[in-house]
């Protein structure tokens, strides 16, 4: 329970994130058959599928490092059965936003990196 509100905090700063960055937030927690997507967004170019990965540290590995090959291939099946239901002229994109919170949701700055084109 505990790790499902700390999930949903980090994907809540994640949206704000993008909010702040003119994106438009068009779904959170996309889930289907295939997979879950965290956030999907959207702006005036690209339509965004977001993984967010919060970790406490840096000190064992990065974040995105836990997006790994199959993570990713999950992901992008995930999307391609959301983009066959809503269609879009829109640029795909798939990005990972990591954030740092040493203290959890106590932290009063947890640092983001917003890694854009993350993989294909």
């Amino acid at each position: 329970m505990a790790n499902d509100l700390l999930g949903t905090w980090g994907e809540g700063l994640a949206a704000e994130y993008l909010r702040k960055k003119h994106y438009t937030i068009v779904a959170v927690n996309y889930r289907c058959r295939m997979g879950e997507i965290d956030l999907i967004a959207e702006n005036k170019r690209f339509l965004l599928f977001v993984e967010v990965k919060l970790r406490k540290s840096a000190d064992f590995a990065c974040a995105r490092e836990f997006v790994d090959r199959r993570k990713q291939e999950r992901i992008k099946t995930t999307a391609m059965l959301y983009l066959s239901q809503f269609e879009t002229d829109k640029q795909p994109r798939f990005d990972v936003i990591e954030i740092y919170a040493p203290d959890g949701m106590q932290t009063r700055r947890p640092k983001i990196n917003h890694l854009e084109d993350a993989f294909q």
